[in-house]
């Protein structure tokens, strides 16, 4: 999705619902692509069919990805961690995120958003609630990492199922009190236009305002805590190290491993979301010209990405979930088998 300033001085925007081209810029950009085509007009370009295209794919990954993560915790997982509980949150924070990517498709193809205002407020909140539930996700997820591994002891009693679905509810809430600017503004300013925030007099002023927000509390403060919930986690494996006995070698090194998963789908947030968000920030300080909407629609679609990497990542690490792929897929392959006829 996109911002849109009334100020014809304001800083293209960039979007999911903060990092792609404005309207006003787009349509510039579009119109000098058209008076510089032979006879005025021309094909649709690689980007317009590259970068819809994209969306697509990177949503169809993320949707049987995530969904298998969903599947295999509730339907294998034998024991209702807190660690699963979390992950669990996750998939559906990114299983949603994906369902915003067919419209954004539609979007870039057509240069218009064919679905009504109702439908480009909807989108937009869904999208902003679960790309801030996401980070918020990992922030729970690191911090749960630091009672386990630091005060296993003292925090056996926050460590609890029940407590871990209280936080879950209480990051969902969290998210939609942190993206109540992109449910109130949310529209489509002109007919036959993008959807946009409106944003109020002075637009300038309000969108400024609006990504130094969402960067710091979506993204900059979040990520320091996780930073120095690894760093305690660190000084307490080297301090420990030295200190371990064997009757709890195998819990320690289980602590270990579960840390480590956490720690690269932390890495795998940061890669994907850091130059949506470093971009956000130089387009506040230097007005980045529309032409450059491929960069743009990368740095986009890296975020979404993203969504499709935690699974990977719970494949390759997770010895719970590569048991619990093995089963669905045995069961799955069962049902083939049971219906062929004879």
């Amino acid at each position: 999705m996109q911002e849109n300033g009334s100020s014809a001085s304001a800083p293209p925007a960039l979007a999911s619902f903060l990092l792609s081209l404005n309207g006003s810029d787009m349509d510039e950009a579009l119109n000098s692509t058209n008076a510089t085509s032979p006879g005025g007009s021309s094909g649709p370009s690689a980007a317009e069919i590259l970068i819809p295209l994209t969306y697509i794919v990177v949503c169809i990954v993320g949707l049987g990805g995530n969904t298998l993560v969903i599947h295999i915790v509730l339907r294998y997982s034998k024991i209702e961690s807190v660690t699963n509980i979390y992950i669990l949150n996750l998939a559906i924070a990114d299983e949603l995120f994906m369902f915003g990517l067919p419209f954004m498709a539609v979007q870039n193809a057509f240069h218009l958003w064919p679905f009504g205002s109702f439908m480009c407020r909807l989108v937009m909140t869904v999208d902003s609630i679960n790309q801030f539930t996401s980070i918020f996700c990992l922030t729970v997820m690191s911090v749960d990492r630091y009672l386990a591994v630091v005060h296993p002891i003292r925090s056996s009693k926050w460590r609890h199922p029940q407590v871990a679905k209280t936080v879950n509810c209480t990051v969902w809430a969290l998210s939609f009190l942190v993206v109540l600017p992109v449910v109130i503004f949310a529209n489509i300013p002109k007919a036959g236009g993008t959807c946009n925030i409106a944003w109020p007099q002075p637009a300038n002023v309000w969108q400024t305002a609006f990504i130094v927000y969402t960067s710091t509390v979506g993204f900059f403060c979040p990520l320091l805590i996780i930073c120095l919930c690894y760093v305690f986690i660190l000084f307490k494996i080297r301090s420990s190290a030295k200190k371990v006995h064997a009757t709890s070698t195998k819990r320690r090194k289980s602590e270990r491993k579960v840390t480590h998963m956490v720690v690269i789908i932390v890495a795998m947030f940061v890669f994907c979301w850091l130059p949506f968000y470093a971009l956000n920030i130089v387009n506040l300080l230097v007005s980045l010209p529309p032409e450059h909407q491929g960069l743009y629609s990368f740095v986009v679609v890296l975020g979404y990405a993203n969504s499709c990497a935690n699974p990977i990542v719970y494949c390759f690490l997770s010895d719970n979930f590569k048991k619990g792929f093995r089963k669905a897929l045995c069961r799955s392959t069962r049902k083939v088998e049971n219906h062929e006829p004879v």
